[in-house]
């Protein structure tokens, strides 16, 4: 490979704080994955640009885990703060706790925290059997206090963008060290360690990955360890559609899970039942939906924050019709604590031709600091607008009827604008 073909993939950067022990290769937006590597690692550069052979699929899985190693050493005994998204699913719940047990190997302190809240049923299950160690904290109520004992931020199955809590973190002055995600680029965020594979179909795999590597050597007599394997078989089958979706590094770490996780325990967390007002949503969803090349959208009124995660179960729902392959489903959601309100959306596809995270961010855009509404991945993704000046509680039901009204025909016309192109809207 000649060096200006791979000067347009590869760029070589070197943080100031720690110029002889780290330099970051990453790979561009164009190729859809970036890395991290130490510096004691060989990597000829040639005017400027790391001499890396490049394939879809490298860096190597070795590259991958000096990096982490050599970060995770560098931060030996730190205390970091570990963001998960605002609504966080198996994918990153597990994810999150497999980085925590492999930091606890260099005396590393990790708090996984999100901010929203566990409203899917089969998630709320996960935490309270595995006994999973996050927490919930209010964004509103996060003080600079809080966050002054933490030397590092890490995020787990996100970039930012689907997380309140990274504005207050970065603001407190915190640094982002490691970046774990298999979510598109969403933004350039200035990590030590950035392994982000859009061409994977779950972040568990990624962190069974390392596990397997070596950097967490799991044993079935340990409780904790089975009940995290458990946890990232969960999280693996949910985001590989019961695997149907999964490739072969999904069924490899599968493969390694299943020596170590308790299959009795995964059952139990299966076995959950949809609640009323989940029902109460997919019918609203049934009723209110809009069916036009093959796409059906529905927007389903006003919920509650807890019941935010109606919203993707119905659109898991929809996507199952007769001559459906995309379904989006969206609502107006209330946080009557911190009296916010937001346009929450989600996207499921069956149509392999449809990039997610392309689609959703052609359809919704950025707002005034650049970053975009909502993002996705391997036939999944989502939204988060803001209500803004229109934001806040009225008794008044007309004026609530209205604004919905308002919101859901601008969120329709966005929507239609890509899937019937020649229409006027």
């Amino acid at each position: 490979m000649d060096t200006s073909s791979m000067r347009g993939m590869l760029e070589m950067t070197t943080p100031t704080d720690s110029d002889d022990e780290h330099a970051e290769v990453r790979l561009d937006r164009e190729h859809g994955q970036a890395i991290s590597i130490p510096a004691q690692i060989a990597v000829p550069v040639i005017n400027g640009v790391a001499s890396l052979e490049y394939r879809y699929d490298l860096p190597s899985e070795d590259i991958r885990v000096a990096a982490l190693k050599a970060t995770l050493e560098r931060h030996r005994g730190d205390r970091q703060i570990v963001l998960l998204q605002d609504f966080p699913d198996p994918d990153a719940l597990s994810g999150a706790w497999a980085y925590q047990l492999i930091a606890k190997q260099y005396n590393i302190t990790c708090d996984l925290v999100y901010a929203g809240a566990l409203s899917h049923q089969e998630n709320i299950a996960l935490v309270k059997l595995t006994g999973l160690p996050t927490k919930k904290i209010s964004g509103a109520n996060l003080k600079d206090k809080d966050l002054a004992h933490y030397q590092g931020c890490v995020l787990i199955d996100n970039q930012g963008t689907t997380c309140q809590l990274l504005d207050i973190v970065r603001k407190a002055g915190i640094p982002i060290t490691v970046i774990i995600d298999h979510h598109s680029l969403q933004e350039d965020l200035n990590a030590e360690f950035v392994d982000i594979r859009p061409s994977t179909r779950a972040t568990a795999t990624i962190l069974t990955q390392y596990l397997q590597a070596g950097l967490l050597k799991l044993d079935s007599s340990i409780a904790e360890h089975v009940k995290c394997a458990t946890a990232l078989m969960h999280g693996l089958r949910s985001d590989t559609n019961r695997l149907m979706q999964a490739q072969e590094e999904d069924f490899l770490a599968a493969g390694y899970l299943s020596r170590f996780y308790d299959a009795q325990l995964l059952n139990a967390i299966l076995q959950v039942y949809r609640s009323k007002r989940v029902m109460e949503v997919i019918q609203r969803s049934l009723t209110n939906r809009v069916v036009q090349n093959n796409f059906s959208i529905a927007g389903v009124g006003y919920l509650r924050y807890e019941d935010r995660d109606a919203i993707p179960q119905a659109a898991d729902f929809l996507v199952t019709e007769e001559n459906v392959h995309t379904a989006v489903v969206y609502g107006i959601v209330r946080d009557e604590d911190d009296e916010v309100e937001l346009v929450i959306g989600s996207l499921r596809t069956s149509k392999l031709t449809l990039d997610p995270d392309e689609f959703i961010k052609e359809a919704f855009g950025k707002n005034s600091e650049g970053r975009f509404f909502g993002g996705g991945r391997f036939t999944a993704g989502g939204f988060e607008i803001p209500v803004g000046f229109l934001c806040g509680f009225n008794d008044n039901s007309e004026f609530s009827k209205m604004k919905w009204e308002v919101f859901d025909n601008q969120i329709k016309q966005k929507l239609l604008r890509l899937v019937n192109p020649t229409d006027s809207y």
